[in-house]
């Protein structure tokens, strides 16, 4: 798995191998120290030799002074590699998360994506820094340290060596134990985003239903519940350096111990003595630094399965062959469609047949849940119908690329969804070569050029999903932004709920006033499909009934109850 990841570092190559060269060069030096510090003790201290003892100091200052230096070129190194990496590894995700279709990104979560995103790739990023930095050091201190022990002195090598090994099998069984709670502990981060997303989306209504208490025990549970789990990691790591001091130590005593003897009998110099505990102090370092990557990596690594989960997900919607539309066909077709969303076998929409004619506008009406907004997404191709066909302008859904199928349509989405920028960059969303004379038709198409022109014109600031206008405001932004377009398709839906009816019926009249539009209109509002040209009634994924506004009254009970309901209502 790690191989897929290689390419991502590809073009900091040299970074990394000059970054963990001079690592490597640096922990030599530092290997070298208890040597130089050995002879100075057994030759210069024994002997009186004062510039020899000077000399050996000099030479350990300079060894220190260029191990500075190449830590530090590592450290930059590292940091332009491990940044490169996160930056390709993230923007690759996201261009391979923008290939998925709705019913991928409904499967995984989009609180759940956005943390792959951030959180795991970061995980990974700080493990590259690692590899170069302490993964090529601290492995090459700890061997390093036990073969020049054994050299100086191999019955004292032995007890190093096995000090070493029983450090190095506590690490494994620490890490053992805690991979799966890190995998875990990011399920349970998405959980703690999603209502953290949830809340601050939807902060007016948790205030206006005044249920503030409820959300802050909801979230309050789900950081609980990551803190429990967090606290066994805690425990089972808390064990790591207790245990590898234990061990470094107790070696470390049976060493002297041991060699105590020796000295006193001349066939181990004093020198060599605290050469060896030098080197059983960077054997503990090492481990300790090692330890500490234990846990590094196994975030690292239960972040890179979830990335790559993302990585292994394929559209369900494959781009077709090609075709070109035959607009002498019907705008669109659909033959014994249904469909069912993913992870459920209850269908949505069954036995869906309805033809649509170039030219015409036709409403859909039904009850919330009736498949209104399913029904118009299997359009444009946004899902693929389970079972049957959709047919635009006389070619299959699938027969099209995905791009050029999308630009027959203009579409208004249910929720008004505007993008940070201008009112510019975002009618730029529907025309990337739209004028500003298309943009202002456009706009007096949705009734939007007054107010906009009266708050800044075309370069007037967006916020954040267009908070900064009002809901009715955004509607018609979106419906302007649509428009721009110039599809041969235009899908509202339920795209005028915040307008009164007045503007309503403006925004209505502008849109029948586009020449060969062919327009497909989801309302609520009976009043607003009444001047179809056909109208498909939906009741639990069916058609209840099809025609015109007087015909449907005559002959299907369903619609005439909703006019009527609506009729009383507004009296």
């Amino acid at each position: 798995m790690i191989g897929r990841y290689l390419p991502y570092l590809k073009q900091y190559r040299a970074s990394c191998i000059l970054g963990a060269l001079s690592k490597w060069f640096e922990a030599l030096l530092e290997l070298l120290v208890p040597l130089v510090m050995a002879r100075i003790i057994d030759v210069g201290v024994a002997r009186g030799d004062v510039s020899y003892v000077l000399w050996g100091g000099a030479l350990m200052l300079a060894m220190g002074a260029v191990g500075f230096g190449c830590a530090v070129f590592c450290q930059r190194s590292a940091s332009i590699a491990s940044q490169g990496f996160g930056t390709n590894v993230r923007n690759a995700l996201f261009r391979h998360i923008d290939t998925l279709s709705y019913r991928e990104i409904d499967k995984v979560g989009a609180a759940s994506l956005v943390t792959r995103v951030a959180n795991d790739v970061t995980q990974m990023q700080s493990a590259v820094a690692m590899t170069i930095r302490l993964v090529v050091r601290s492995p090459f201190i700890a061997a390093g340290a036990v073969i020049l022990c054994l050299i100086l002195d191999w019955r004292t090598g032995l007890i190093v060596t096995a000090a070493s090994v029983l450090v190095a099998l506590v690490l494994w069984a620490i890490m053992k134990k805690s991979v799966p709670y890190y995998t875990k502990n990011q399920e349970k981060l998405d959980r703690l985003t999603r209502i953290t997303n949830e809340n601050l989306e939807g902060a007016r209504v948790v205030r206006a239903f005044a249920n503030r208490e409820k959300e802050r025990a909801r979230f309050d549970a789900a950081a609980e519940d990551m803190l429990g789990n967090s606290i066994v990691i805690g425990r089972i790591s808390a064990w790591l350096n207790p245990l590898t001091f234990a061990v470094i130590n107790f070696g470390v005593a049976l060493i002297l111990l041991l060699s105590g003897f020796r000295v006193e009998r001349g066939s181990l110099s004093s020198g060599d003595i605290i050469a060896v505990i030098n080197y059983m102090t960077q054997i503990l370092n090492a481990m300790i630094v090692i330890s500490n990557l234990v846990s590094l990596f196994t975030k690292a690594n239960a972040s890179m399965h979830r990335v790559s989960e993302v990585f292994d997900m394929r559209s369900s919607v494959a781009d077709g062959a090609g075709c070109a539309p035959d607009f002498s066909a019907p705008a669109v077709q659909m033959k014994g469609v249904g469909f069912s969303y993913a992870g459920t076998d209850q269908y949505s929409l069954r036995n869906i047949d309805l033809t649509i004619g170039r030219g015409q506008t036709v409403g859909i009406i039904g009850g919330t849940g009736s498949g209104k907004s399913t029904l118009v997404s299997l359009m444009p191709r946004l899902y693929d119908a389970s079972e049957g066909e959709v047919i635009v302008f006389g070619h299959d859904v699938r027969e099209y690329g995905l791009a050029a199928l999308r630009s027959l349509f203009g579409v208004v989405p249910q929720n008004a969804s505007l993008f940070s920028g201008t009112v510019r960059s975002n009618l730029f969303w529907g025309n990337d070569k739209g004028t500003d004379e298309d943009f202002d038709e456009a706009l007096k198409v949705a009734c939007a050029y007054d107010f906009v022109y009266e708050k800044g014109g075309l370069d007037e600031k967006v916020s954040e999903g267009g908070k900064n206008f009002s809901g009715g405001q955004r509607q018609r932004l979106t419906i302007a932004r649509a428009v721009a377009a110039k599809a041969p398709v235009l899908i509202l839906d339920d795209s005028c709920s915040a307008l009164d009816f007045a503007t309503d019926a403006k925004v209505r009249a502008n849109i029948a006033a586009l020449e060969g539009t062919t327009t497909v209109i989801i309302s609520q509002r009976a009043s607003s499909l009444m001047h179809a040209d056909k109208i498909f009634v939906l009741e639990d994924g069916g058609i209840a009934g099809s025609g015109t506004h007087a015909e449907l009254y005559a002959q299907c009970p369903l619609y005439r109850e909703i006019c009527d309901s609506q009729t009383r209502a507004e009296a």
